[in-house]
């Protein structure tokens, strides 16, 4: 069974009196303990289609499958684990606190909680900062409390939207350390990202997206003209649809 399967999802906005597609026909299948990479331009729809996997918004045609669950019931929630591109937080509040809230909404034992919270803020080199106000941290220690929420729950499938974003390079390298990690306990990561070397060096699979439509779901080293590397890869797929597309 796959962790998450998009079966032929489009799905439009309208804008004025007409409506836009944003996605059209996407369908892809993500495995089991599978990192699975999204890649795509700004304005491709990988952010709609993240919103469609979480149930923000609802497809105009198709269906989303998670471990079975259909999206839209309320089953599926607590199997997954999400960080969003830009993690919002209540600035008087500490990191424990926020870690508390997320994993009391998970249903967490409390003594439980308290252990969990700091040993998560340990993996994340936030141990030192638990208890400062959320308001002191850095862009990039906001990005690893947002994947601490994210962790607490123990979840089967995360879902990071651009989880590199303000990061330094140490930071980078954590987080990859992390997604590899949960890749070796079978956990399942779904998530999008700009940064090329990132996807390549921990993603099973990776999925391009250009204008709503899927032009490659596969290994990297199966990408069409990737003898001169990823990035050349990349750019010269969107390219050569774009050219199709104007015509």
């Amino acid at each position: 069974m796959a962790a998450i399967c998009f079966n032929n999802i489009s799905k439009t906005f309208k804008t004025g009196f007409k409506r836009t597609s944003i996605l059209s026909g996407l369908s892809f299948e993500i495995k089991q303990g599978e990192v699975f990479g999204f890649l795509g331009p700004n304005g491709a729809g990988k952010s709609t289609s993240i919103k469609l996997l979480l149930n923000f918004i609802r497809p105009d045609y198709g269906s989303i499958i998670i471990s079975g669950f259909k999206v839209g019931t309320d089953k599926f929630r607590h199997l997954t684990g999400y960080l969003p591109e830009t993690p919002c937080f209540y600035e008087n509040l500490t990191g424990m606190e926020h870690l508390s809230f997320a994993g009391k909404s998970s249903g967490i034992n409390k003594v439980l909680l308290n252990k969990k919270s700091l040993d998560i803020l340990e993996k994340l080199n936030l141990e030192k900062a638990g208890n400062n106000l959320v308001r002191t941290y850095s862009k990039g220690m906001k990005q690893r409390l947002g994947l601490a929420m994210a962790l607490i729950h123990d979840p089967e499938i995360y879902i990071l939207d651009e989880p590199m974003s303000g990061l330094d390079p140490m930071g980078r390298r954590l987080i990859t350390s992390i997604i590899l990690n949960l890749r070796e306990k079978g956990k399942t990561v779904f998530f999008s990202s700009h940064i090329l070397n990132d996807i390549e060096r921990t993603c099973d699979q990776i999925g391009i997206l250009n204008k709503g439509k899927l032009l490659y779901c596969g290994p990297v080293e199966n990408m069409p003209e990737n003898n001169s590397g990823m990035e050349d890869a990349f750019v010269s797929l969107i390219e050569k649809d774009d050219m199709i597309t104007n015509e």
